[in-house]
């Protein structure tokens, strides 16, 4: 019943749905079984897509300043997006890899729980502005990307050790840029964005442990490796912008981050 319960939380686009669904079945862990031979569905669409026009990453509209209420929910519905991404991607990381040990089951629906707060938290921000989920077209790059990452160790290297370390950059470079700003509703969603970077820290943590950890089972170089599977996910990968010190505390080591800079860098 795991697997079978978190395919349909997964599947569920009604989003408050969704939430309990996901609260009703999280508050029964510790009698959680975990085994199973049943092999896991491939999503073939996001749930997002019931509500959210999806187009290409180009079409999306640009987060270009924040005088306006419209350039405000620009920018906050692109983080929104992400958020409710992360929901879907921490669920389907407990639901498509069979009979690991407990503990990785637990990680990622801790990650869920923390990534519906999150969403919560920001929507929240962009109802203020008169917008809603959905009124913006979103690009569905991260579904891509649990669609081409089928095996533990691709996407433990590819979502939280690629998109979501990359979230740790992103975040404090928005912050950054927010925090030249007067409005006071600037300062709201700095707070948002610093909780935010804090929890996403433990998350990126996780998937290094698991990555790691499959790594160690298959006698494989984590450094070595993780280089490898991101020369077959992306031409250009080198980093002009690190958060170095997060990057650190989820668990890169400073040679990892010195290649994937493409500056100088110092930890």
């Amino acid at each position: 019943m795991f697997f079978e319960t978190l395919k349909k939380i997964i599947n569920t686009s009604d989003i408050n749905r969704k939430f309990e669904l996901f609260y009703e079945f999280y508050s029964q862990k510790d009698s959680f079984e975990f085994s199973s031979n049943t092999p896991p569905e491939i999503f073939t669409k996001p749930s997002y897509e019931n509500f959210c026009t999806v187009v290409h990453p180009s079409r999306v509209p640009r987060r270009r300043g924040f005088e306006t209420p419209e350039k405000k929910a620009v920018l906050l519905h692109a983080i929104v997006h992400i958020e409710y991404s992360a929901i879907d991607l921490a669920l389907d990381a407990a639901y498509r890899f069979r009979n690991l040990p407990k503990e990785y089951y637990l990680d990622w629906l801790e990650v869920a729980e923390d990534e519906i707060r999150h969403f919560k938290m920001i929507n929240s921000l962009l109802e203020k502005t008169g917008y809603s989920y959905g009124d913006f077209p979103v690009h569905n790059s991260l579904f891509e990307a649990s669609l081409k990452t089928q095996t533990l160790l691709e996407r433990m290297a590819i979502v939280p050790r690629w998109y979501e370390a990359n979230g740790l950059d992103a975040n404090e470079k928005i912050i950054k840029k927010l925090s030249k700003n007067k409005d006071p509703f600037a300062k709201e969603v700095i707070e948002a964005l610093k909780i935010i970077l804090k929890e996403e820290i433990p998350h990126v943590q996780k998937g290094d442990r698991w990555f790691k950890w499959e790594c160690k089972q298959k006698g494989l170089n984590p450094l070595d490796t993780y280089f490898k599977i991101v020369d077959s996910f992306f031409k250009d990968w080198k980093k002009k912008e690190l958060n170095v010190a997060a990057r650190l505390k989820a668990g890169f080591s400073c040679n990892e981050l010195k290649k994937l800079s493409s500056k100088d860098i110092e930890c």
